[in-house]
This record gives structure tokens, sequence and C-alpha cells, in this order.
């Protein structure tokens, strides 16, 4: 077994120092498996916190800016070593802080090996692009620049992916960054801080403030000093995060929430659709922005694919993501399985047929977490309360229809646009979906989780404002273009009035 990676007692990172809240104050991290395991004790930080980092962050700016980008992926790519060198130990720590699988946290540190090697390369890259003049003797190019301090606010699911995508991003492109992790998950992104230091990125260019959303992240999104806001999280916080940096037109990233659908057709391969929705549906014991919590299935198929998909549910193994051949783990706190709780308890009510799970489990070890099961729900209709909005837990609602047509329209009917599936064989249908689906990722024969960080990643309506994350993509977020005129014609030339004959 694996050494575990030991968090006690841990401490702000401001301008390359730990250091305690000024408050003094701690909040305690256990489990959500095994209240009896405490994780680490960690600053409860506030305002004054928030201004030192946003001070150290900025001092550290220009010097990191001015560093070669070249240089600056040599960092990230010994990052990336180290996160390889350590993947076991960081998914531990990472299982034992937020409950899903160790295959899930392994893979959840692989993205951020993957992102570090991806935005390592680009320190060679960056492209801006060359344009031809419309001017004899002039040269017109646009390169990118680092816009400064960037904020980020992320969510427990994936504590160290989603920072990783954000800040590898951010970094190589010359910016600084000072980041409050959620407070259900603090310990992974001091991993992540730690992997930086070890890596030799310069102090202040990653700064780290833990506490409560009011106490730290509402001050660190509306400091003057701060450039950009990168936020991951729910549509609600999303919606007030804009709010809030409108009056000094900061520049906003928001990826917030889904209610994704899988198309199942008639002719599709229903044994793969079912364990496509298995994974989608339970996989992080269903808190993922991409869950498959809708699936849409056409009738001459429904009948089979719900008998195959309830004893798929029920054959998944609930447990510590700590043990061998546990599939689904426990939601992340008492408060996020009673949220879950309570929409097991509309479903009913709507009257959609609970056909299995959605119970509080609390036998043997199972009582010291909070633990739930795998819940399906047929014979909905799609506008139940439970077919279009985000439960964010082990929960996945089977909604009959007749035709492609109907299951696009139905699909593309809620607020959010994620991501989205279809299982067919047709080319013809596939194709018809992949343009009609309202979503930023979309899947064919396959389930509505995924991702891959060469490709941008985001969504579409209430799901993002625009920006994505990861690939090329991620860059824009973090960089400004300039464009840049070089005349060597030796005399004034006027764009839009000189012609080219007159400019010789």
């Amino acid at each position: 077994m694996a050494t575990e990676l030991a968090v006690e007692t841990e401490r702000n990172l401001i301008g390359g120092q730990w250091v305690p809240a000024a408050s003094g104050k701690t909040f305690e991290n256990r489990s959500p498996a095994d209240g009896n395991d405490l994780v680490g004790v960690f600053p409860e930080s506030d305002r004054r916190d928030v201004d030192a980092a946003v001070a150290a962050a900025k001092k550290a700016f220009p010097a990191w800016r001015d560093m070669p980008a070249p240089r600056r992926g040599e960092i990230l790519y010994a990052a990336g070593e180290i996160l390889k060198r350590d993947k076991e130990k960081l998914a531990r720590l990472m299982t034992r802080e937020m409950g899903k699988v160790l295959a899930e946290t392994r893979g959840d540190v692989q993205e951020a090996i993957d992102m570090a090697f991806l935005a390592a390369g680009e320190g060679r890259r960056l492209f801006g692009f060359t344009t031809p003049s419309e001017l004899s003797n002039k040269f017109a190019m646009c390169i990118r620049q680092p816009v400064g301090v960037c904020a980020f606010v992320t969510p427990w699911n994936f504590p160290m992916a989603i920072p990783a995508w954000k800040g590898m991003a951010a970094l190589i492109a010359g910016n600084t960054v000072v980041i409050k992790p959620a407070t259900d998950t603090p310990a992974s992104v001091v991993a992540l801080a730690r992997v930086f230091e070890e890596a030799g990125l310069p102090a202040g260019a990653w700064n780290v403030v833990m506490g409560s959303g009011g106490a730290v992240g509402d001050p660190l999104v509306s400091h003057p000093d701060v450039k950009v806001v990168s936020f991951t999280g729910s549509t609600e916080v999303g919606r007030r995060i804009s709010v809030a940096c409108a009056p000094t037109f900061k520049r906003v990233h928001l990826e917030m929430g889904g209610k994704n659908a899988i198309l199942v057709m008639d002719d599709a391969d229903v044994e793969l659709a079912v364990e496509g929705a298995l994974w989608g549906a339970f996989g992080t014991t269903g808190q993922r922005c991409t869950a498959s919590s809708r699936l849409l299935v056409q009738r001459k198929v429904y009948d089979g694919f719900v008998m195959k998909l309830v004893e798929g549910a029920k054959a998944l193994r609930v447990g510590n993501g700590l043990e061998a051949g546990v599939d689904v783990g426990p939601c992340v706190s008492e408060r996020q399985r009673e949220s879950v709780a309570k929409y097991i308890e509309i479903g009913k009510q709507e009257g959609a047929k609970l056909l299995c799970g959605g119970e509080k489990l609390s036998a043997g070890d199972l009582s010291r977490g909070w633990f739930l099961s795998p819940a399906v729900f047929a014979d909905a209709d799609a506008k139940m309360r439970i077919a279009c909005e985000e439960i964010f837990g082990p929960v996945t609602t089977v909604v009959p229809i007749d035709s492609l047509d109907e299951g696009i329209r139905i699909a593309n009917s809620v607020p959010y646009g994620l991501s989205g599936s279809i299982y067919t064989q047709d080319v013809n249908k596939a194709f018809k979906a992949m343009r009609e689906f309202e979503t930023g990722l979309f899947y064919v024969n396959s389930s509505t989780i995924g991702a891959e960080v060469h490709l941008p990643f985001g969504g579409m309506k209430d799901t993002g404002n625009g920006h994505r994350e990861a690939g090329i993509a991620g860059l824009d977020v973090f960089t400004e273009w300039k464009s840049i005129y070089v005349d060597f014609s030796g005399k004034l030339q006027r764009a839009q009035i000189d012609t080219y004959e007159s400019a010789d």
C-alpha cells in the first residue's frame, strides 16, 4: 500500500511563505467516507489574508511575466514530473478528502499531469500571428500578453484537475495567481502548491488562501488589483460573481452547472449504452457537472435498457474509495447528501418510478460517512424537476422518447448546455444530434463524461459565459491580444486612406 501524504495543520501560501490566517482561526477537514479520519486542519482566512496574497501576486507579476516563456514551460514540465512521481500519494489524499474512488482520483491527478505537459509545450509556442499589411514596407503581427493577477475559486469535485486546468494556462502565459480552494477540499490544492514550490515556481506566482466564500471568495473576486476571475461551481454563485465583477470590468470566466442528456436510439448497442450511462451517472458519485443525469431512450429499446440499467446500478458497490472493489464513494458532505435525498423525495412526489437506490446507507463502516445508494428513476416526464434541475449526486432519470427530434428538443429544453451524447449506429442521426445539441461538449457512442485536456472544455447557456478551459483555447482567458505595426517605409503612411499605388 502506498504511503499516505500526511496533512495535519496547514497554512496559507502567500508570497512564498506558509503563514497562518490573520484571524488565527482554523477549520477541520474530515473524510466524507469516515468522519474519524481527520485529513487536516486549515486556516480560516479573511480579507486581510486576501489583501496580502493579492499584493504578493502583484509584486511577483513583473518578474514572472518577463521570464522567457520557454523557461516558464520548463518549470511547469518539472511540476508535471513531480505529479507523476507522487501520483499515488496525491490520489490517496484526494480520495480521503473528497471521497471518489482511487481509480478516479488517479485520473484527477493524471489530468493535472497532462495539463502541465500541454502548457509547458505552449511555452515554446504561445502563438500569435503575422498578417500582410495593406501598405507597402509595413509589417503587421499580433501577440499574446498576460493580463496580471488571476483569482481562482475552485470546486471540490475535481480538486486538483480544475486548479491545474486554470493554473497551468495562467502561469504559462505569464500571469500570477491567488486561489481559494473549496473548503471541502483544501488539502489537494495545498499539495499542488507544494508541487509548484518543488518545481521552482517563483515566490508569489502561486498563492493559496483558504476559507469560506463570504470571508475569502467575495473580497478576492472584487479586489481592485485582480484582473481575471476564473470560477467553477454553481450557476447561482457564478451569477453573483459576474455581478460583483461588472463595476470594474474584470475579465470573468465561469464554468457552472449541467443537466446532461444521453440519447439512446432504437438502433443503439444497448449494452454499450447502459455501460456508458452507469459510468456517466454514478462516476464520482454523480458529483460531476458533466454527469449523465438524463437518459432519453427511444421506446423500442426502453424496457430492455431500463432493466439492464437497474441491474447494473444495483450491482455497484458503495463504500470507502480507498478500498479495492468499490465503485461509488460517498457524497462529499452531509449537506450534499441531504440535498440529494430531498430530490429523491421530490422525484417520488412528482410521480416518477424509483426503481432502485436513493437510500442513506449506514450499515457497518458506512455509518461513519455520507453514503447514498445509486438511484434510478424511470417513466419520468421531461418537465419534472428531477429531469430539469441539477441534482449533483448518484441519481439518474430515464425519460421515454419517440424520435430523434423529440430527444434533441428535450435535451435542449433545460437552461444548461454543457455535455450531451447519443448512442446510435446511424451516422446521419449522429451528425444531426452533433449539430443540434446546444452543448459545448458532445459524444457519439460514449458517455457525457471523459473530456481530454487538449480540447476546449466548457458549456453554453447557463453553464458558462463563453470562455473555455483546457486546450489552446484555455489561454484566451488569461491573455490579452496586442496588435503591432512596424512601418519601415521612412515616411508617414495612413491606413485606410493611402492606396497601394500611392504608397510608393
